[in-house]
C-alpha cells in the first residue's frame, strides 16, 4: 500500500550469501547499496515498560549474589536447582499452583532443593534465555505472519549464530488442564522457606524426600 521496500535478512547474512556465490562484499557496502535503492531494514520495536518496582535493582543484585556465592559453587554436584522466573503469568510469584508443581514434579520427584528468584515486574527480558535464545529467534522470524505450526517450528529450528547457537523444537499436542487449585493436603506438604531478602520473590522449596 506504500512505496516502502524492506529487507528481511540482515546485511551480514546477505554478505555471507553473496560470498558463497563468489561475490566478496562487506555488510556496510550492502547497507549503502540497499539505502540507495530505497530499501529499509526491518527491525523489532521495543517499548518502555509501563511500571517498575522500587526493589528492582535490589532483586537483580540478589540473583547475582546467589549465583556467585551459592549456585556457582554448588553446581553441578549438589542436589540444588536455581530457577529464574517472571513475576507474572502461570509461573508468577503469587501462583500457589506453580509452587505446588515445583514441589511435586521437581523437588520431591528428583530429591531437589529448588531456589526460585523471580524477576521484578517488567524486567523479564533480563532472563538469560531471552537474551541468548529468544532474541535470535525474533531476528530470524523478523515479524513474518505465523500462520501455521510448521512455520513457527521452522523459524525456531533455523535460528543460529556465528558463535554456534543451535535450536531444537517440537510440537507438544498434549492437553493440559486449566483452573486447577491446590488441595489443602498439597498446601500442607509444601516445604517453602521464604528468604530474608524480598521473600515475595525469593524462596526455596525443599524436597520431602530428604
Amino acid at each position: 500500500m506504500t512505496d516502502l521496500k524492506w529487507c528481511r535478512r540482515t546485511t551480514g547474512k546477505i554478505a555471507d550469501l553473496l560470498g558463497a556465490c563468489g561475490f566478496a562484499i562487506s555488510a556496510n557496502t550492502i547497507a549503502r547499496l540497499l539505502h540507495g535503492m530505497k530499501f529499509s531494514l526491518r527491525v523489532n520495536q521495543k517499548k518502555l515498560t509501563t511500571s517498575s518496582s522500587s526493589d528492582r535493582n535490589l532483586q537483580f543484585d540478589y540473583i547475582a549474589h546467589w549465583w556467585q556465592c551459592e549456585g556457582l559453587r554448588q553446581y553441578p554436584r549438589s542436589r540444588q536447582l536455581l530457577i529464574l522466573a517472571d513475576s507474572g503469568g502461570s509461573n508468577g510469584c503469587r501462583r500457589r499452583t506453580w509452587k505446588i508443581e515445583l514441589q511435586t514434579q521437581l523437588a520431591d520427584r528428583f530429591a531437589l532443593n529448588i531456589t526460585v528468584a523471580h524477576y521484578p515486574t517488567g524486567a523479564s527480558k533480563w532472563n538469560p534465555i531471552e537474551h541468548r535464545l529468544f532474541s535470535e529467534i525474533s531476528k530470524n522470524w523478523a515479524g513474518e505472519p505465523l500462520d501455521s505450526y510448521q512455520k513457527i517450528l521452522k523459524f525456531i529450528r533455523t535460528s543460529s549464530t556465528k558463535t554456534g547457537l543451535a535450536v531444537s523444537a517440537y510440537l507438544d499436542r498434549r492437553h493440559y488442564s486449566t483452573g486447577i487449585e491446590p488441595s489443602p493436603e498439597q498446601l500442607y506438604r509444601l516445604r517453602l522457606e521464604p528468604h530474608d531478602t524480598l521473600p515475595k520473590w525469593n524462596y526455596t522449596i525443599k524436597s520431602n524426600s530428604h
